[in-house]
């Protein structure tokens, strides 16, 4: 029970900080709609699995004893912070209440952007490799730990989910479409800043 207790509070504190996973859901809600911001939580959710699945496997532990395999993994998440911060700070395109890419090509493409985001995240990739290594047992059975991955992809959903219809709500995205250069902006230089940040800690 009290690992139980520990591995929740461990998740909520990092779901809960801000990141990139929080830049993107928000920027897919306000300009895309409820939808698309659903389906980005849904993808952040599906990425989470990705770094439970290694994790459990052992590959983690590799990983931690390879300094240039890190620093590759790390260089390759930031990569795409910047280039999603790069795509928002650059971007013409202007976003209209009515017209939203809430259909079928901006869902999935809503999907996509999520699970990269967080597959690609070194922030959740340290979450998880910590998760496991300071508060699950070793030795503990392989059903507990990836019922406690599916707990983990669980509560991301459902914090981003939270996320999505607050910023997909109709007054306050109709605020925040009317100022959309600033908050394109605003969103382009906190993805690209996390992405640098994250380079020069890898090559301290």
């Amino acid at each position: 029970m009290n690992e139980l207790i520990a591995v929740a509070l461990f998740t909520l504190l990092a779901v809960i900080s801000p990141g990139a996973d929080f830049a993107m859901v928000t920027r897919s809600s306000y300009a895309q709609g409820r939808k698309s911001g659903l389906a980005a939580a849904l993808g952040i959710a599906m990425g989470v699995q990705v770094h439970v699945l290694y994790t459990v496997l052992g590959i983690a532990v590799i990983i931690s004893h390879s300094p240039v395999l890190f620093l590759t993994m790390k260089v390759v998440g930031a990569g795409y912070l910047v280039y999603l911060g790069y795509k928002s700070l650059t971007n013409t395109t202007r976003i209209s209440l009515g017209g939203g890419q809430d259909g079928g090509g901006g869902v999935i493409k809503a999907l996509r952007t999520g699970f990269l985001t967080n597959a690609l995240n070194p922030k959740t990739m340290l979450f998880v490799v910590s998760a496991y290594t300071q508060v699950v047992q070793p030795g503990s059975p392989l059903a507990l730990d990836f019922a406690y991955g599916a707990f983990m992809s669980l509560a991301h959903w459902a914090w981003f989910s939270l996320v999505a219809v607050f910023f997909s709500s109709a007054g306050l995205r109709a605020a925040m479409i009317e100022r959309q250069r600033i908050v394109d902006r605003v969103i382009g230089v906190a993805l690209i800043g996390l992405g640098l940040a994250v380079v020069v800690a890898g090559v301290r």
